[in-house]
């Protein structure tokens, strides 16, 4: 930024970036604000999370964690973010940093990355509920959630949900278990005198996988149907859905959700979903709520392509979450000027924009003079940077002499 936009200094965006007070809460209920005027609604309300790859140990809550850009575990830090989708289109609301747990018992490097001293360690679950609170609280309209397995394989997440009356739909597990009539929990009747008597509740019928009723579903039960536009033609998939029973083995009760299966055309991939909408929830809604979840990946592409997202050069917690909301409101600019003008330009997209308002606004580099001052500036970074680092190692060798 201090390289492209005209009028900037490297030191100003420095600060505010890393040592800037300024209140993210503010930014993030002005994105609700955005949200409600140009989402609606009746848009969903997607969990997910997504990975940065990072270098050294330094960077807050940086660890071995799985980083789906590389398709396996690496060094990176993993935040947890909620987005808005309606027509196909997608603006991230919220945004926070997971810290692994081994980060908790080492005060001193926390300190050192500016974890706030009262704050506790969370699991992405914790996480993503508080943010679904937080987002509810502060007046986010939105119709329903939804989650892919990494959430929805968490049953106590699910049943919060449900017993808050909120509307999910979550992808789960291929051997998450059902129960096709209702369990009815019990605790059996003492069949002896000797031995203590029964205490836990059992179920009344047998449990199954949700893979192998899925295959076992005969051929007339799927129903083709097409659930989105795609680039290179509709999106066209199977599903089926059943009414099914769930009981995590300690409630009272067992709760009735839909079963939705998805299934690729050429039915080599099944894909698993809970929801507890409405028992008359059609299968075409359903189906709906389930391809909702496409577009969360299609914001974080959008944000990263378009808006920087992964191109922070910052190690701070405080520095980390400033730079995101930025990022969420170029995100959300650009979400609304790509459904404002759905009607005359419906393949408008987020490099679209950024080529226009490159071409528009003023640039930094414009003469032969810019070129050189930015490039010196550039060299006096880098020294510094350089120069720091030795510094520190000189410090590190003469401590250990």
């Amino acid at each position: 930024m201090a390289e492209t936009v005209s009028g900037s200094r490297y030191q100003r965006l420095h600060h505010m970036l890393s040592e800037s007070t300024w209140d993210r809460r503010n930014v993030r209920r002005q994105l609700i604000a955005d949200a409600n005027v140009h989402f609606g609604y009746a848009s969903a309300l997607l969990i997910d999370e997504s990975a940065f790859a990072k270098k050294g140990d330094l960077s807050a809550g940086v660890a071995r964690q799985w980083n789906g850009r590389l398709g396996k575990t690496d060094n990176s830090q993993v935040g947890v973010f909620a987005a808005v989708v309606r027509d196909r289109v997608a603006a991230l609301v919220e945004g926070e940093l997971y810290v692994p747990e081994e980060w908790f018992a080492d005060p001193q490097r926390c300190r050192e990355a500016g974890i706030p001293e009262d704050m506790e360690f969370r699991t992405k679950g914790e996480i993503a509920l508080d943010m679904i609170h937080r987002l509810r609280r502060e007046g986010l309209r939105f119709a329903y959630t939804v989650f892919d397995a990494g959430y929805g394989h968490l049953p106590w997440l699910l049943r919060a949900l449900d017993g808050e009356g909120e509307t999910f739909l979550a992808e789960v597990h291929s051997d998450q278990t059902i129960y096709l009539s209702d369990p009815a929990p019990a605790v059996p009747e003492r069949q002896s005198a000797r031995g203590k008597a029964p205490s836990r509740l059992q179920a009344q019928t047998p449990p199954l996988t949700v893979a192998a009723w899925a295959t076992a579903q005969p051929a007339s039960r799927w129903c083709r149907l097409s659930v989105r536009e795609g680039e290179k033609g509709e999106v066209v998939a199977d599903y089926l859905k059943q009414r099914v029973w769930l009981w995590d083995g300690v409630e009272q009760r067992a709760r009735c959700w839909h079963l939705l299966v998805r299934r690729e055309v050429d039915g080599a991939k099944l894909k698993f979903c809970l929801s507890n909408a409405k028992p008359e929830a059609s299968l075409r809604r359903l189906a709906d709520m389930q391809v909702a979840r496409h577009f969360v990946e299609r914001a974080f592409e959008d944000a990263k392509g378009a808006c920087g997202m992964a191109d922070y050069q910052v190690r701070g917690w405080q520095a980390w979450h400033h730079h995101m909301a930025l990022v969420m409101v170029a995100l959300m600019f650009l979400a609304k000027e790509r459904l404002t003008h759905r009607e005359t330009a419906d393949l408008l997209s987020c490099n679209d924009l950024v080529d226009i308002m490159r071409h528009k606004l003023p640039r930094k580099i414009e003469t032969d003079a810019d070129l050189v001052a930015s490039i010196e500036n550039r060299h006096r970074q880098r020294q510094l940077a350089k120069d720091f680092a030795y510094r520190k190692q000189a410090a590190i060798l003469s401590a250990s002499d």
